[in-house]
């Protein structure tokens, strides 16, 4: 088997929830070993956050933590700290995305890790940097309000409004995770770790780049390409645009047959293909059109443009109009549902969703690693159940023998649920994907 591309490196995943996990899951992906610290008996919040099923890890921990091993330790008790503080010696890089301040209160300043292990990488993900909101705690949409996604997303008539993607959670753990292999790649001429920090509204606003951009033209005169042009009004801030195009050139989400709720159309007019669109609507007449021709023609009417394309568009389903204008080269793409999208073969066959075997809550599906590496192809594999490599960590990364795992139990330092779930699930399927 061809070795990972992270494989050698061992990550310390103190993270929950979202933002770290997505970061962790991705190293691990890519052959890290990730070992994820949880607490006894409780374990990472998610596993019983949002459950389809009753008494199993939930969907919400299943799709964040694939290709780990999970250690229940507790932090708090003498010998906890002491398993911890050997784990950084042996590890390559901790992440943790707690409340500002938490791990200096353990005992876990920065400046402490560094002495304890002068080359480990301790990334975090914080909410804001530093400045007057630093101590805040941050979730997925406050971060998108806090970082301009929701003020610049919606209908001019319509409030603030919030994506489906999670850009600030699952955002930030993908700019962390470049960050960490960033500081791998140098110490490997420095010899040193070093700290990293994203923080969540900075991960928001470095995906909204284009709206301060926008933000800037505003202060010249209008944004010519928005839905305000030339008839609504500008403020002094980037407005709402509704489904307008942010990349300089006119865009809008037209429906299609049969006229569901997810029955539409994205599509894109370029100069080079507007005469290829009024063959195709049956509007030749307006190619040569002084009125129309030309791009600046075009904008006081782009409403008039795209209600044109609809009347076409309506008349076919959403796959029939693409295959249609693609042949014509003319930029477009249908709005896919997530049930679509879990049914499509095309996304089984390139890894990207990936049926999964799970000891508990049997298959399910998930999103599988989103970038492909020619010679370090990623196998999904299933998320640990609590406390399933407690053992294993002791022993194979800090050398424990069996009495000494047994004390450490005894005295409460690491949970018992591997002893547990090895009475309820004695033959636990491997990790791996189906």
């Amino acid at each position: 088997m061809t070795e990972k591309a992270l494989s050698g490196v061992r990550i310390l995943d103190m993270t929950h929830v979202q933002s770290g996990p997505t970061c962790t899951q991705l190293l691990a992906w890519f052959g890290a070993d990730v070992i994820k610290v949880e607490r006894p008996h409780v374990g990472d919040a998610t596993r019983s956050q949002l459950r389809d099923i009753p008494d199993v890890d939930s969907l919400y921990f299943t799709m964040l933590n694939h290709n780990k091993r999970s250690i229940t330790l507790n932090t708090k008790d003498t010998k906890g700290k002491e398993i911890f503080t050997r784990l950084l010696e042996e590890c390559d890089v901790m992440v943790e995305n707690f409340a500002p301040g938490a791990l200096d209160r353990m005992g876990f300043s920065w400046e402490r890790i560094h002495e304890i292990n002068p080359r480990l990488v301790y990334a975090s993900v914080k909410g804001f940097g530093p400045g007057p909101y630093q101590d805040c705690k941050v979730y997925e949409n406050v971060s998108q309000c806090a970082g301009g996604a929701a003020s610049t997303t919606g209908f001019e008539d319509g409030p603030p409004t919030v994506t489906g993607a999670q850009i600030g959670d699952s955002g930030t753990g993908l700019h962390l995770a470049l960050g960490i292999v960033t500081a791998l790649f140098q110490r490997e001429k420095s010899g040193q770790g070093q700290r990293v920090e994203c923080a969540m509204q900075d991960g928001v606003l470095n995906l909204c780049r284009v709206k301060l951009r926008d933000q800037q033209r505003l202060q010249r005169g209008p944004l010519k390409e928005y839905p305000q042009y030339p008839n609504g009004t500008f403020g002094e801030s980037v407005p709402r645009a509704g489904n307008a195009s942010g990349g300089g050139q006119p865009g809008w989400a037209v429906k299609c047959a049969p006229g569901g709720i997810d029955d539409y159309l994205y599509v894109i007019i370029q100069p080079q293909v507007w005469a290829a669109w009024m063959k195709t609507i049956g509007h030749e007449e307006l190619i040569d059109d002084p009125e129309w021709a030309t791009p600046e023609a075009r904008l006081p009417k782009l409403d008039q443009c795209f209600s044109m394309i609809e009347e076409w568009t309506q008349t076919k389903n959403k796959y029939e109009a693409m295959d249609i204008l693609n042949a014509q080269n003319i930029p477009c793409g249908p709005i896919v549902s997530m049930k679509e999208l879990a049914e499509e073969p095309s996304l089984r066959a390139t890894g990207t969703i990936v049926e999964v075997a799970h000891p508990t809550r049997g298959p399910y599906l998930t999103v599988g690693n989103p970038i492909k590496l020619s010679d370090s192809p990623s196998d999904i594999k299933r998320s640990p159940l609590l406390g399933e490599h407690t053992d294993e960590i002791l022993r194979e990364v800090l050398g424990f023998t069996d009495s000494e795992i047994q004390a450490a139990r005894d005295q409460g330092a690491v949970g018992s649920e591997q002893l547990l779930g090895e009475m309820e699930h004695p033959k636990l399927s491997p990790q791996g994907g189906a």
